[in-house]
């Protein structure tokens, strides 16, 4: 893995520490952000590993205006909802599968998920989009990563290398409490 002078985070209980500018190999200075965006995901200074849903969630309803702008009048609500299943979702829950999220990031993706339906079927009634999300079979969001987790580390056990395994048998066991019925 190579170092980007460009980003460079703290993350631990020091994180917040004012840091001494360090200076490359190369003459490159490290600059210090807030945020960092690595294959997709982006990572918060913090006191321990946080990722961002900042700029999923604003990817998600880039897409799902983009669409809703196209067709929202034209197409029927089940089109719509087909549509962005396929190409809103993968958007939102790209690389959250190696995330450990908190209940309040849980929250804040249900909450755009609910949003999107409110607007394509034109309702402010939660019990109406929690109808709508169960007919469309759109599970919560913590299912979701939870079963997209389970997905990741199927793939990832039948790797021969062994390395891949020593951190495939811990997450499993921990999956396996909320995965259970899937």
């Amino acid at each position: 893995m190579s170092l980007n002078a460009k980003k460079c985070i703290r993350i631990g209980p020091r994180f917040n520490a004012n840091c001494c500018n360090i200076v490359t190999r190369d003459g490159h200075e490290l600059a210090w952000t807030n945020v960092v965006r690595y294959l997709g995901i982006s990572i918060e200074s913090a006191s321990c590993f946080k990722c961002s849903l900042d700029n999923a969630k604003r990817s998600f309803c880039r897409s799902f205006n983009g669409i809703f702008g196209r067709v929202g009048r034209i197409a029927s609500n089940e089109v719509i909802v087909q549509l962005v299943k396929s190409k809103c979702f993968p958007v939102m829950f790209y690389g959250l599968e190696v995330c450990s999220l908190r209940k309040y990031q849980y929250k804040s993706i249900n909450y755009v998920i609910n949003s999107i339906f409110r607007k394509n079927f034109n309702t402010r009634s939660q019990e109406t989009v929690d109808e709508c999300l169960e007919m469309f079979g759109c599970l919560q969001a913590e299912r979701t990563i939870a079963i997209r987790k389970r997905k990741f580390l199927n793939k990832f056990s039948i790797i021969h290398n062994a390395l891949c395994r020593v951190f495939v048998v811990p997450a499993k066991t921990e999956l396996e409490s909320c995965c259970t019925d899937v």
